[in-house]
């Protein structure tokens, strides 16, 4: 595949979107072909993408299929931006199931006046996380929608991956002594966008954590492979991704407050705001469950990549007469780590 740049084929004059360019026309096809297609690179513009892999040959395979909105604000932020984050969202909504994901779609709900140049950072920003996680965008959509019927750009992406044959991860798979690990530190996204939007008085150096993850979670699954189930932290945190496991899997679940890999800035944000960490977003942690005897193999699998050098144990799973999460903090106590009730932060993803 070719280097990305940002600047297209020059076929697009224009520096803002108009009606013109959803209308049809040629207008919109030099949209499509030089902000779009011209990054992308898919085979031909057909209105569909024609798959094959050599994985969907393996008797016992099996496809994954995922779709995902985002609505981010703002669309750049320090460590990403809306189009980095569709990417990687739906590349680890596919990984945590156990599928290599293959093939994504990516539409675009574009407000009229939106700057062409913003456009162009969007769809540079796809390419290289979709290069980073050895996947490709093959096929798309653009819609343009008057002034006021947006913010600005709202994208979809949907993904394609293999499940091997033999792979079963779910989450009512857990039982009692598995251990939990995350991949590194938490509630870093949630803290920049925070940061970014300028709402509130003060500075922070954090940027996203966003990222894809497959790479990592292939690299656990070999040398962990009873792995039970994995979950994405995204919105709602840690906290929720925990409580969805214990549900699905009637298995309380335990974890060790000083365990928790957060870096200072991000605790500090929310003790200044009164949040509570455990249900910050992130794009760039997943938390999953290992049999005991393969806990250490796990976690030195997760350290050997990027995603995971800060990766941690942070607790296990265990019986208890009614299954929910609880966390023992620093201080010798515990409490009830309930799901997220409401919205903490709006238009995180």
């Amino acid at each position: 595949m070719n280097a990305v740049t940002p600047t297209g084929n020059g076929r697009l004059r224009a520096e803002r979107v108009t009606l013109a360019h959803g209308g049809g026309g040629k207008a919109m096809r030099d949209l499509i072909e030089d902000v779009f297609t011209s990054v992308f690179e898919p085979d031909g513009l057909e209105d569909q993408a024609r798959l094959s892999h050599e994985m969907l040959a393996v008797e016992g395979a099996r496809l994954a299929f995922t779709t995902d909105s985002f609505v981010v604000q703002p669309l750049e932020f320090p460590g990403g931006d809306i189009g980095k984050i569709a990417v990687c969202g739906t590349v680890n909504d596919l990984t945590v199931g156990g599928a290599q994901p293959l093939w994504l779609s990516a539409a675009f709900i574009i407000e009229e006046g939106t700057e062409v140049a913003l456009l162009r950072r969007v769809a540079a920003a796809m390419r290289r996380a979709a290069d980073e996680a050895g996947v490709r965008i093959v096929t798309g959509d653009t819609k343009v929608v008057e002034r006021g019927a947006a913010d600005t750009l709202f994208v979809t992406t949907s993904g394609v991956g293999v499940i091997p044959a033999g792979r079963e991860l779910a989450a009512e798979k857990v039982r009692a002594g598995d251990v939990a690990l995350v991949n590194g530190v938490l509630g870093d996204h949630g803290a920049a966008i925070l940061a970014a939007r300028g709402d509130m008085a003060f500075e922070a150096d954090i940027r996203s954590d966003c990222r894809p993850l497959n790479h990592l979670m292939e690299a656990v699954i070999e040398a962990a492979p009873g792995v039970r189930c994995a979950r994405d932290a995204t919105r709602g945190g840690l906290a929720s991704a925990l409580n969805e496991i214990s549900q699905a899997s009637a298995i309380g679940i335990e974890i060790d407050e000083a365990r928790l890999p957060m870096r200072a800035e991000v605790k500090g944000v929310c003790e200044l705001l009164g949040l509570d960490p455990l249900y910050l977003a992130n794009e760039g942690a997943l938390v999953l469950f290992v049999p005991e005897e393969q806990a250490e193999a796990a976690l030195a699998a997760m350290r050997s990549t990027e995603a995971g050098r800060d990766a941690a144990i942070i607790g296990r799973a265990a019986e208890m007469r009614s299954p929910r999460v609880v966390m023992h903090s620093l201080f010798g106590g515990s409490r009830i780590v309930d799901m997220l009730v409401g919205e903490q932060l709006p238009r995180i993803c």
